[in-house]
Protein backbone atom coordinates (compact mmCIF):
# COMPACT_ATOMS: atom_id res chain seq x y z
CA UNK A 1 0.00 0.00 0.00
CA UNK A 2 1.41 3.32 -0.94
CA UNK A 3 1.24 6.06 1.85
CA UNK A 4 1.41 9.64 1.92
CA UNK A 5 3.30 10.33 5.53
CA UNK A 6 6.78 11.52 5.45
CA UNK A 7 9.59 8.55 5.22
CA UNK A 8 12.99 9.04 6.14
CA UNK A 9 14.53 9.10 2.70
CA UNK A 10 17.09 6.16 3.61
CA UNK A 11 15.44 3.84 5.74
CA UNK A 12 11.75 4.45 4.67
CA UNK A 13 10.66 4.57 7.84
CA UNK A 14 8.29 7.15 9.46
CA UNK A 15 9.19 10.47 10.32
CA UNK A 16 7.89 12.52 13.32
CA UNK A 17 5.78 15.19 12.42
CA UNK A 18 8.56 17.23 14.69
CA UNK A 19 10.86 16.21 12.46
CA UNK A 20 11.26 18.50 9.55
CA UNK A 21 14.03 17.23 7.95
CA UNK A 22 14.76 14.26 5.13
CA UNK A 23 16.31 11.40 7.66
CA UNK A 24 15.22 10.21 10.83
CA UNK A 25 17.63 10.84 13.66
CA UNK A 26 19.24 7.20 14.05
CA UNK A 27 20.49 7.99 9.78
CA UNK A 28 20.87 11.24 10.02
CA UNK A 29 23.77 10.24 12.52
CA UNK A 30 25.17 7.90 9.67
CA UNK A 31 23.14 4.38 11.89
CA UNK A 32 20.28 2.19 10.79
CA UNK A 33 17.09 1.72 12.34
CA UNK A 34 14.89 -1.41 12.04
CA UNK A 35 11.42 -0.87 11.47
CA UNK A 36 9.03 -2.75 13.87
CA UNK A 37 8.52 -6.12 12.12
CA UNK A 38 4.65 -6.94 11.76
CA UNK A 39 5.24 -10.52 14.05
CA UNK A 40 5.47 -7.97 17.13
CA UNK A 41 2.20 -6.61 16.80
CA UNK A 42 0.87 -10.10 16.30
CA UNK A 43 1.99 -11.21 19.91
CA UNK A 44 -1.51 -11.49 21.77
CA UNK A 45 -0.11 -9.53 24.85
CA UNK A 46 0.60 -6.39 22.44
CA UNK A 47 -3.57 -6.81 21.32
CA UNK A 48 -4.36 -6.72 24.66
CA UNK A 49 -2.26 -4.04 25.75
CA UNK A 50 -3.52 -1.63 22.52
CA UNK A 51 -7.16 -3.03 23.61
CA UNK A 52 -6.37 -1.72 27.37
CA UNK A 53 -4.74 1.58 25.70
CA UNK A 54 -2.35 0.37 28.32
CA UNK A 55 0.58 2.51 25.78
CA UNK A 56 3.47 1.91 28.01
CA UNK A 57 3.02 -1.74 28.02
CA UNK A 58 2.32 -1.60 24.84
CA UNK A 59 5.74 -0.30 23.88
CA UNK A 60 7.46 -2.09 26.37
CA UNK A 61 5.97 -5.28 24.62
CA UNK A 62 7.43 -3.86 21.27
CA UNK A 63 10.42 -2.87 22.00
CA UNK A 64 11.63 -6.69 23.77
CA UNK A 65 9.86 -8.18 20.44
CA UNK A 66 11.59 -6.27 17.59
CA UNK A 67 15.18 -5.25 19.57
CA UNK A 68 14.35 -1.34 19.21
CA UNK A 69 16.18 0.99 21.41
CA UNK A 70 14.64 3.94 23.35
CA UNK A 71 16.44 6.04 21.43
CA UNK A 72 15.37 4.29 17.73
CA UNK A 73 11.85 4.79 19.59
CA UNK A 74 12.44 8.65 20.33
CA UNK A 75 13.24 8.66 16.35
CA UNK A 76 10.02 7.12 15.41
CA UNK A 77 7.89 9.33 18.00
CA UNK A 78 9.55 12.65 18.74
CA UNK A 79 8.94 11.56 22.50
CA UNK A 80 12.20 12.38 24.74
CA UNK A 81 14.31 9.60 25.92
CA UNK A 82 12.77 10.27 29.79
CA UNK A 83 9.22 10.31 29.01
CA UNK A 84 9.73 7.41 27.09
CA UNK A 85 10.99 5.29 29.93
CA UNK A 86 8.34 7.04 32.18
CA UNK A 87 5.39 5.77 29.84
CA UNK A 88 7.03 2.53 30.15
CA UNK A 89 7.30 2.52 33.92
CA UNK A 90 3.71 3.67 34.16
CA UNK A 91 4.63 7.33 35.32
CA UNK A 92 3.39 9.13 32.66
CA UNK A 93 0.91 9.14 30.43
CA UNK A 94 0.20 10.06 26.57
CA UNK A 95 -1.53 13.46 27.27
CA UNK A 96 -4.49 13.38 25.12
CA UNK A 97 -6.10 11.84 21.84
CA UNK A 98 -3.94 13.43 19.31
CA UNK A 99 -0.69 12.79 21.35
CA UNK A 100 -2.17 9.04 21.43
CA UNK A 101 -2.44 9.33 17.56
CA UNK A 102 1.06 10.69 17.14
CA UNK A 103 2.46 8.01 18.82
CA UNK A 104 0.68 5.53 16.95
CA UNK A 105 1.52 6.35 13.86
CA UNK A 106 5.30 6.59 14.86
CA UNK A 107 5.54 2.75 15.62
CA UNK A 108 3.48 2.17 12.75
CA UNK A 109 0.33 0.58 13.57
CA UNK A 110 -1.41 -1.64 11.66
CA UNK A 111 -4.03 -0.88 9.77
CA UNK A 112 -6.01 -4.56 10.70
CA UNK A 113 -5.79 -3.39 14.59
CA UNK A 114 -6.47 -0.09 14.67
CA UNK A 115 -10.02 -1.33 15.33
CA UNK A 116 -8.88 -2.76 18.92
CA UNK A 117 -8.18 0.69 19.98
CA UNK A 118 -12.58 0.89 20.21
CA UNK A 119 -12.54 -1.45 22.82
CA UNK A 120 -12.54 0.90 25.76
CA UNK A 121 -15.99 2.10 23.72
CA UNK A 122 -17.70 -0.91 23.87
CA UNK A 123 -20.01 -1.02 26.37
CA UNK A 124 -21.06 2.88 26.70
CA UNK A 125 -22.10 4.61 29.81
CA UNK A 126 -25.54 4.50 30.90
CA UNK A 127 -25.59 7.58 32.30
CA UNK A 128 -24.44 8.89 28.89
CA UNK A 129 -26.74 10.81 26.18
CA UNK A 130 -28.14 8.11 23.68
CA UNK A 131 -28.97 10.80 21.36
CA UNK A 132 -28.06 11.10 17.65
CA UNK A 133 -24.62 12.26 18.52
CA UNK A 134 -23.38 9.72 21.03
CA UNK A 135 -20.13 8.15 19.35
CA UNK A 136 -20.91 5.17 21.63
CA UNK A 137 -23.94 3.89 18.95
CA UNK A 138 -23.84 1.38 16.53
CA UNK A 139 -22.20 2.63 13.08
CA UNK A 140 -24.19 1.40 10.84
CA UNK A 141 -26.99 2.86 8.33
CA UNK A 142 -30.20 3.08 10.31
CA UNK A 143 -28.23 5.04 12.88
CA UNK A 144 -26.44 6.69 9.94
CA UNK A 145 -30.13 8.01 9.05
CA UNK A 146 -31.05 9.16 12.09
CA UNK A 147 -28.28 11.34 12.72
CA UNK A 148 -28.79 13.18 9.55
CA UNK A 149 -32.32 13.80 10.05
CA UNK A 150 -31.41 15.44 13.66
CA UNK A 151 -28.90 17.25 11.77
CA UNK A 152 -31.13 18.60 8.79
CA UNK A 153 -33.83 19.30 11.78
CA UNK A 154 -35.92 16.28 11.93
CA UNK A 155 -38.33 15.40 14.62
CA UNK A 156 -35.99 14.09 17.58
CA UNK A 157 -37.77 10.47 19.79
CA UNK A 158 -34.93 11.55 22.06
CA UNK A 159 -32.84 14.31 23.72
CA UNK A 160 -29.26 13.98 22.48
CA UNK A 161 -26.08 15.72 22.32
CA UNK A 162 -26.32 19.17 20.85
CA UNK A 163 -22.48 20.02 20.36
CA UNK A 164 -19.63 17.91 21.01
CA UNK A 165 -16.08 18.73 22.07
CA UNK A 166 -12.69 17.64 23.86
CA UNK A 167 -12.76 13.75 25.08
CA UNK A 168 -16.67 13.49 23.36
CA UNK A 169 -15.38 14.64 20.07
CA UNK A 170 -12.05 12.47 20.27
CA UNK A 171 -13.65 9.23 20.44
CA UNK A 172 -16.25 10.41 17.81
CA UNK A 173 -13.48 11.04 15.07
CA UNK A 174 -11.89 8.12 16.20
CA UNK A 175 -14.82 5.45 15.85
CA UNK A 176 -15.30 7.22 12.54
CA UNK A 177 -12.36 6.36 11.00
CA UNK A 178 -11.27 2.80 13.07
CA UNK A 179 -14.75 1.05 12.82
CA UNK A 180 -15.16 -1.24 9.86
CA UNK A 181 -18.65 -0.29 7.89
CA UNK A 182 -21.32 -2.37 7.48
CA UNK A 183 -23.45 -3.99 5.01
CA UNK A 184 -25.50 -0.89 2.74
CA UNK A 185 -28.43 -3.19 2.13
CA UNK A 186 -32.05 -0.97 1.25
CA UNK A 187 -33.63 -0.33 4.03
CA UNK A 188 -36.88 0.03 1.64
CA UNK A 189 -36.64 -2.66 -0.89
CA UNK A 190 -40.10 -1.70 -2.44
CA UNK A 191 -39.50 2.16 -2.58
CA UNK A 192 -38.26 4.26 -5.37
CA UNK A 193 -35.64 2.94 -7.15
CA UNK A 194 -32.06 4.48 -6.69
CA UNK A 195 -30.30 4.33 -10.39
CA UNK A 196 -26.75 5.55 -11.42
CA UNK A 197 -28.25 8.51 -13.46
CA UNK A 198 -30.11 9.87 -10.42
CA UNK A 199 -27.55 9.72 -8.12
CA UNK A 200 -25.10 11.17 -10.78
CA UNK A 201 -27.64 13.94 -10.90
CA UNK A 202 -27.90 14.89 -7.23
CA UNK A 203 -23.49 14.55 -7.24
CA UNK A 204 -23.91 17.08 -9.77
CA UNK A 205 -26.01 19.51 -7.71
CA UNK A 206 -23.79 19.39 -4.61
CA UNK A 207 -20.70 20.10 -6.83
CA UNK A 208 -22.39 23.54 -8.79
CA UNK A 209 -23.63 24.78 -5.37
CA UNK A 210 -19.73 24.09 -4.28
CA UNK A 211 -18.62 26.69 -6.87
CA UNK A 212 -21.41 29.23 -5.89
CA UNK A 213 -20.44 29.28 -2.40
CA UNK A 214 -16.67 30.20 -3.66
CA UNK A 215 -17.58 32.76 -5.42
CA UNK A 216 -20.80 34.68 -3.65
CA UNK A 217 -20.49 33.25 -0.35
CA UNK A 218 -22.78 30.77 1.61
CA UNK A 219 -26.15 33.34 1.18
CA UNK A 220 -29.21 31.48 0.38
CA UNK A 221 -27.00 28.12 -0.20
CA UNK A 222 -27.68 27.37 2.82
CA UNK A 223 -31.32 26.51 2.95
CA UNK A 224 -31.18 25.08 -0.76
CA UNK A 225 -28.54 22.64 0.26
CA UNK A 226 -30.55 21.38 3.35
CA UNK A 227 -33.78 20.70 0.92
CA UNK A 228 -30.79 19.01 -0.97
CA UNK A 229 -29.51 17.23 1.55
CA UNK A 230 -33.24 15.99 2.78
CA UNK A 231 -34.03 14.35 -1.12
CA UNK A 232 -30.42 12.12 -0.94
CA UNK A 233 -31.67 11.49 3.16
CA UNK A 234 -35.11 10.43 2.09
CA UNK A 235 -33.68 8.33 -0.85
CA UNK A 236 -31.52 6.54 2.00
CA UNK A 237 -34.26 5.78 4.12
CA UNK A 238 -37.20 4.86 1.39
CA UNK A 239 -35.26 4.42 -1.46
CA UNK A 240 -34.69 0.89 -3.03
CA UNK A 241 -30.87 -0.02 -4.25
CA UNK A 242 -28.52 -2.99 -3.60
CA UNK A 243 -25.15 -2.66 -1.84
CA UNK A 244 -22.52 -0.85 -4.39
CA UNK A 245 -25.54 1.88 -5.18
CA UNK A 246 -25.99 2.19 -1.10
CA UNK A 247 -22.26 3.35 -0.83
CA UNK A 248 -22.32 5.80 -3.62
CA UNK A 249 -25.71 7.30 -1.93
CA UNK A 250 -23.97 7.24 1.26
CA UNK A 251 -21.07 9.15 -0.44
CA UNK A 252 -23.27 11.49 -2.35
CA UNK A 253 -25.28 12.57 1.25
CA UNK A 254 -21.41 12.33 2.84
CA UNK A 255 -20.70 14.90 0.53
CA UNK A 256 -23.29 16.98 0.43
CA UNK A 257 -24.00 16.70 4.16
CA UNK A 258 -20.46 18.48 4.36
CA UNK A 259 -20.83 21.02 1.93
CA UNK A 260 -24.49 22.07 3.82
CA UNK A 261 -22.28 22.53 7.05
CA UNK A 262 -20.08 24.63 5.54
CA UNK A 263 -22.61 26.60 4.43
CA UNK A 264 -24.00 26.98 7.81
CA UNK A 265 -20.83 27.86 9.18
CA UNK A 266 -20.20 30.55 6.56
CA UNK A 267 -23.43 31.94 7.64
CA UNK A 268 -22.96 31.81 11.03
CA UNK A 269 -24.84 29.16 12.46
CA UNK A 270 -22.11 27.24 13.68
CA UNK A 271 -23.36 24.70 15.86
CA UNK A 272 -25.81 23.55 13.17
CA UNK A 273 -22.83 23.47 11.30
CA UNK A 274 -21.35 21.06 13.41
CA UNK A 275 -23.90 18.90 14.15
CA UNK A 276 -23.63 18.28 9.94
CA UNK A 277 -20.21 17.55 10.00
CA UNK A 278 -20.98 14.85 12.06
CA UNK A 279 -24.05 13.55 10.48
CA UNK A 280 -21.47 13.60 7.17
CA UNK A 281 -18.65 11.47 9.46
CA UNK A 282 -21.40 8.74 9.59
CA UNK A 283 -22.50 9.00 5.89
CA UNK A 284 -19.26 9.31 4.86
CA UNK A 285 -18.36 5.90 7.27
CA UNK A 286 -21.21 4.34 5.59
CA UNK A 287 -19.86 4.69 1.54
CA UNK A 288 -16.64 3.20 2.85
CA UNK A 289 -14.68 6.21 1.41
CA UNK A 290 -11.99 7.53 3.73
CA UNK A 291 -12.03 10.61 1.76
CA UNK A 292 -14.76 11.87 2.56
CA UNK A 293 -14.49 11.08 6.02
CA UNK A 294 -11.24 13.17 6.10
CA UNK A 295 -13.67 15.94 4.67
CA UNK A 296 -15.93 15.58 7.04
CA UNK A 297 -13.04 15.38 9.60
CA UNK A 298 -11.34 18.95 7.82
CA UNK A 299 -13.85 21.03 8.14
CA UNK A 300 -14.49 19.86 12.28
CA UNK A 301 -11.12 21.04 12.00
CA UNK A 302 -11.93 24.73 10.70
CA UNK A 303 -14.78 24.71 13.30
CA UNK A 304 -12.38 23.58 16.00
CA UNK A 305 -10.06 26.65 15.53
CA UNK A 306 -12.22 28.85 14.42
CA UNK A 307 -15.12 29.04 16.84
CA UNK A 308 -14.14 25.89 19.05
CA UNK A 309 -11.31 24.45 20.71
CA UNK A 310 -8.20 24.57 18.72
CA UNK A 311 -6.78 21.22 20.26
CA UNK A 312 -9.73 19.89 18.67
CA UNK A 313 -8.74 20.91 15.09
CA UNK A 314 -5.74 19.29 16.00
CA UNK A 315 -7.04 15.97 16.96
CA UNK A 316 -9.52 15.54 14.08
CA UNK A 317 -6.67 16.58 11.27
CA UNK A 318 -4.73 14.57 12.56
CA UNK A 319 -7.06 11.94 13.19
CA UNK A 320 -8.30 12.26 9.25
CA UNK A 321 -4.35 11.52 8.35
CA UNK A 322 -4.68 8.18 10.04
CA UNK A 323 -7.45 7.19 8.23
CA UNK A 324 -6.08 7.90 4.76
CA UNK A 325 -2.63 6.11 5.57
CA UNK A 326 -3.08 3.62 2.98
CA UNK A 327 -4.08 6.19 0.36
CA UNK A 328 -1.94 7.83 -2.65
CA UNK A 329 -3.27 11.16 -1.58
CA UNK A 330 -0.60 13.86 -1.35
CA UNK A 331 -2.58 16.61 -1.72
CA UNK A 332 -5.39 15.96 0.71
CA UNK A 333 -2.98 15.05 3.55
CA UNK A 334 -1.50 18.58 2.70
CA UNK A 335 -4.86 20.17 2.98
CA UNK A 336 -5.10 18.41 6.46
CA UNK A 337 -1.99 19.27 7.78
CA UNK A 338 -2.99 22.99 7.00
CA UNK A 339 -6.00 22.71 9.01
CA UNK A 340 -3.61 21.08 11.60
CA UNK A 341 -1.03 23.82 11.58
CA UNK A 342 -3.90 26.35 12.26
CA UNK A 343 -4.80 24.36 15.06
CA UNK A 344 -1.49 24.70 16.25
CA UNK A 345 -0.81 28.35 15.66
CA UNK A 346 -3.89 29.10 17.52
CA UNK A 347 -2.66 26.87 20.26
CA UNK A 348 0.98 29.61 19.80
CA UNK A 349 2.55 26.17 19.33
CA UNK A 350 5.26 27.58 16.71
CA UNK A 351 6.97 24.89 16.18
CA UNK A 352 4.46 22.43 15.48
CA UNK A 353 2.55 24.46 13.35
CA UNK A 354 5.76 25.13 10.94
CA UNK A 355 6.89 21.58 11.15
CA UNK A 356 2.99 20.72 9.43
CA UNK A 357 2.99 23.69 7.03
CA UNK A 358 6.26 22.82 5.61
CA UNK A 359 5.19 19.03 5.50
CA UNK A 360 2.44 19.86 3.85
CA UNK A 361 4.84 22.13 1.25
CA UNK A 362 6.81 19.10 0.33
CA UNK A 363 3.59 17.05 0.11
CA UNK A 364 1.99 19.94 -2.44
CA UNK A 365 4.88 20.05 -4.32
CA UNK A 366 4.83 16.16 -5.11
CA UNK A 367 1.61 16.98 -7.09
CA UNK A 368 -1.95 14.71 -7.37
CA UNK A 369 -1.80 11.53 -6.16
CA UNK A 370 -4.26 8.58 -7.74
CA UNK A 371 -6.48 8.76 -5.05
CA UNK A 372 -6.76 12.50 -4.67
CA UNK A 373 -10.50 13.42 -4.96
CA UNK A 374 -11.69 15.74 -7.88
CA UNK A 375 -12.90 18.26 -5.66
CA UNK A 376 -9.43 19.04 -4.31
CA UNK A 377 -8.28 20.99 -7.06
CA UNK A 378 -7.54 23.87 -4.99
CA UNK A 379 -4.90 22.84 -3.00
CA UNK A 380 -1.99 24.39 -5.33
CA UNK A 381 1.36 26.07 -3.91
CA UNK A 382 -0.46 29.38 -3.86
CA UNK A 383 -2.61 27.52 -1.03
CA UNK A 384 -0.21 26.15 1.40
CA UNK A 385 1.93 29.72 1.31
CA UNK A 386 -1.87 31.57 2.32
CA UNK A 387 -2.32 29.07 5.34
CA UNK A 388 0.86 29.69 6.10
CA UNK A 389 0.98 33.47 6.02
CA UNK A 390 -2.91 32.95 8.13
CA UNK A 391 -0.85 30.78 10.66
CA UNK A 392 2.09 33.26 10.91
CA UNK A 393 -0.65 35.83 11.79
CA UNK A 394 -2.31 34.06 14.87
CA UNK A 395 1.59 33.58 15.64
CA UNK A 396 2.05 37.31 16.13
CA UNK A 397 4.74 36.98 13.05
CA UNK A 398 3.23 40.44 10.96
CA UNK A 399 6.08 40.64 8.83
CA UNK A 400 6.40 36.88 7.55
CA UNK A 401 2.55 36.93 7.13
CA UNK A 402 2.41 39.44 4.64
CA UNK A 403 5.52 38.27 2.81
CA UNK A 404 3.94 35.14 2.69
CA UNK A 405 0.56 36.73 1.61
CA UNK A 406 2.18 38.87 -1.39
CA UNK A 407 3.50 35.57 -2.67
CA UNK A 408 0.68 33.92 -2.67
CA UNK A 409 -1.48 36.59 -4.77
CA UNK A 410 -1.05 35.26 -7.96
CA UNK A 411 -2.61 32.46 -7.19
CA UNK A 412 -6.01 33.63 -6.48
CA UNK A 413 -8.85 33.05 -8.55
CA UNK A 414 -10.93 35.84 -10.04
CA UNK A 415 -13.84 34.15 -9.68
CA UNK A 416 -14.17 32.97 -6.17
CA UNK A 417 -14.86 36.29 -4.73
CA UNK A 418 -15.56 35.38 -1.46
CA UNK A 419 -12.21 33.40 -1.04
CA UNK A 420 -10.11 36.25 -2.59
CA UNK A 421 -11.83 39.25 -0.11
CA UNK A 422 -10.87 36.77 2.77
CA UNK A 423 -7.90 36.45 1.49
CA UNK A 424 -7.21 40.02 0.95
CA UNK A 425 -8.46 41.04 3.96
CA UNK A 426 -6.03 38.85 6.38
CA UNK A 427 -3.11 40.14 3.63
CA UNK A 428 -4.45 43.66 4.64
CA UNK A 429 -4.56 42.67 8.02
CA UNK A 430 -1.18 41.79 7.73
CA UNK A 431 0.37 44.65 6.31
CA UNK A 432 -0.80 47.01 8.32
CA UNK A 433 0.68 45.25 12.10
CA UNK A 434 3.85 45.89 10.05
CA UNK A 435 6.44 49.82 10.28
CA UNK A 436 4.57 49.89 7.01
CA UNK A 437 0.69 50.22 6.82
CA UNK A 438 0.45 51.95 3.70
CA UNK A 439 0.27 49.12 1.38
CA UNK A 440 -2.17 47.55 3.93
CA UNK A 441 -4.46 50.40 3.32
CA UNK A 442 -4.22 50.11 -0.22
CA UNK A 443 -4.88 46.09 0.26
CA UNK A 444 -8.29 47.37 2.16
CA UNK A 445 -9.46 49.28 -0.31
CA UNK A 446 -9.55 46.24 -3.23
CA UNK A 447 -11.14 44.31 -0.14
CA UNK A 448 -13.95 47.20 -0.01
CA UNK A 449 -14.29 46.59 -3.79
CA UNK A 450 -14.74 42.91 -3.91
CA UNK A 451 -17.75 42.32 -1.38
CA UNK A 452 -20.90 43.94 -2.47
CA UNK A 453 -22.95 40.90 -3.56
CA UNK A 454 -20.64 38.57 -1.43
CA UNK A 455 -22.91 36.93 1.70
CA UNK A 456 -20.62 35.41 3.99
CA UNK A 457 -20.93 35.49 8.10
CA UNK A 458 -17.43 34.58 8.21
CA UNK A 459 -16.21 37.45 5.44
CA UNK A 460 -17.54 39.57 7.53
CA UNK A 461 -15.94 38.91 10.51
CA UNK A 462 -12.44 39.17 8.68
CA UNK A 463 -13.44 42.60 7.54
CA UNK A 464 -14.63 43.47 11.07
CA UNK A 465 -10.67 42.75 12.43
CA UNK A 466 -9.24 44.59 8.90
CA UNK A 467 -11.44 47.35 9.78
CA UNK A 468 -10.46 47.35 13.49
CA UNK A 469 -6.62 47.37 12.48
CA UNK A 470 -7.26 50.65 10.16
CA UNK A 471 -8.48 52.22 13.61
CA UNK A 472 -5.44 52.47 15.15
CA UNK A 473 -4.41 54.42 12.12
CA UNK A 474 -7.05 57.56 12.64
CA UNK A 475 -5.10 60.02 12.52
CA UNK A 476 -4.02 59.56 9.45
CA UNK A 477 -6.41 61.11 6.20
CA UNK A 478 -6.09 57.80 4.31
CA UNK A 479 -6.60 55.56 6.95
CA UNK A 480 -9.88 58.11 7.97
CA UNK A 481 -11.36 58.05 4.24
CA UNK A 482 -10.69 53.78 4.22
CA UNK A 483 -12.28 53.69 7.82
CA UNK A 484 -15.19 55.68 6.84
CA UNK A 485 -15.82 53.72 3.52
CA UNK A 486 -15.84 50.40 5.25
CA UNK A 487 -18.26 51.59 8.30
CA UNK A 488 -20.33 52.60 5.60
CA UNK A 489 -20.06 49.11 3.58
CA UNK A 490 -20.39 47.56 7.16
CA UNK A 491 -23.67 49.29 7.40
CA UNK A 492 -24.94 48.05 3.74
CA UNK A 493 -24.34 44.43 4.73
CA UNK A 494 -25.86 44.45 8.24
CA UNK A 495 -29.26 45.66 6.60
CA UNK A 496 -29.01 43.41 3.53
Amino acid sequence: MKSSFRVCGKCGHGLSQYNPDPLCAPCSRGGDITRIPDRAWRDEQVHRALSAWDFGELLRLLRRRSGLSQMAVRSLTGLTQSFISDLERGRKQLGGGEAIIDFLNGLGLPADLRPLLLTPFGEPDRGASDGPLDPALPWNADRMVTSLEFAVGGVMKRRGVLALSGAGLTQYVLQSTITAPEAMGSMSPNGTRVTVPLITSLEATTDALRHMDASSGSGSLATTSLGHLKILVRLLKHGSYDEAGGRRLAAATADAATQAGWYMFDGGNHAKAQRLFLAALRAAHSSGDSRLTAAALSFLAIHGYSVGDPRDAVTTARTARLGISDRDAPALQAMLLTRQARGHARLREESAARAALEEARVLCAQGRGEDDPDWLYWIKPGEILGQTASCLLDLGRPTEAAESFDAARHELSQEEIRTTAQFLSRAATAHMQTKNPDAGWGIAQEVLSLVDGVHSARLDDHLRSMLAEVRRFEDSPAARDLLERGESVMKGRAAA
